[in-house]
């Protein structure tokens, strides 16, 4: 059973709930005139009252002054309603306002998390054509040498304007002039990565392998890996780790073998970078990087000199 109790200083409301019908019961203080006071206009001829009615005998009307003389008396009033519900239903599913209501459902949207992995599916290889499964195979490993002039654009030496360098003093060949190199060497179309294992997610980085094939022959196998921050940056992430091994596989084949020359990377750094101190503009924070000669520094930093 529910009950609702509403109270002020002279009257009192309540109401109570059963499985089929209502109780409202209202009782306000009785003035010295025995007559009550403020009484809602449906409790104006109540079913069942204890007030005497002003027509009674002398003795009991001598009895009533005796009570008039405490304090106010209380006038109760009783009201039965029947609640219009089905007899069929339970009264357990009954429900009323007086019922706390249930929390509204909001309508869900199902979203993928791909943090819990991207589920790469195997690839299906056509049994009726003599095809080459590159996540397993090594194919044509180490057959015979390239063209002579595959050759030359692979061995190139690389323009010092193609370097470029990392604040922390990293220098490195952006991962376009890799692919730049592999179409002069095999041509567009002659070459490619075939991925080999599924990729794996982590909870900070994306790694996977790679194969790099050029001519229908296998020629490198190299793993690449991307940190991340947020699950909906794991597909970039994912290019990111493609990137990474392209340029892993393009070390088989010589392609800019002297960022991996120590005698060199020195010689780059004297001749073509300088060392600044910076501040971000909006931490203040200050820091040495490293630039090239004919770079300039970019927001957030701004160029400071050591000691101010």
């Amino acid at each position: 059973m529910a009950t609702l109790t509403l109270r002020k200083a002279s009257w009192c409301l309540q109401i109570a709930r059963t499985s089929r019908t209502f109780t409202v019961s209202f009782t306000t203080a009785l003035p010295r005139g025995g007559k009550p006071g403020h009484l809602p206009q449906d409790f104006a001829n109540p079913l069942h009252d204890s007030i005497p009615s002003p027509r009674t005998s002398r003795h009991d009307s001598t009895r009533g002054s005796a009570n008039h003389a405490d304090a106010r008396r209380a006038f109760t009033s009783t009201r039965v309603y029947r609640a219009q519900q089905a007899e069929a239903a339970s009264p357990a599913s009954k429900t009323t306002a007086l019922d706390p209501q249930p929390p509204e459902k909001k309508e869900t949207i199902n979203v993928t998390d791909l943090s819990d992995g991207l589920k790469d599916e195997s690839m299906l290889l056509d049994e009726g054509h003599r095809q080459v499964d590159w996540s397993r195979s090594f194919h044509g490993l180490s057959k015979e040498a390239f063209s002579p002039e595959a050759a030359k654009a692979l061995l190139a030496p690389i323009h010092p304007d193609d370097i470029e360098i990392k604040p922390d003093g990293i220098i490195y060949l952006p991962e376009i002039k890799y692919r730049r190199i592999l179409n002069e060497a095999f041509g567009p179309g002659g070459w490619g990565l075939a991925p080999r294992g599924e990729t794996i997610v982590t909870a900070k980085s994306v790694t996977r392998e790679y194969a790099l094939v050029a001519l229908g022959r296998l020629v490198s196998v190299a793993r690449g890996e991307q940190d991340y921050f947020t699950p909906e940056a794991i597909p970039t992430a994912v290019e990111g780790c493609k990137s990474t091994a392209l340029r892993r596989c393009c070390k088989d084949l010589g392609i800019a073998s002297e960022l991996w020359d120590p005698r060199f990377v020195r010689k780059f750094l004297k001749e073509c970078s300088k060392e600044v101190f910076v501040e971000h503009q909006t931490t203040k924070k200050r820091k040495k990087i490293f630039l090239r000669k004919d770079d300039a520094v970019r927001f957030p930093f701004k160029e400071v000199k050591y000691g101010q």
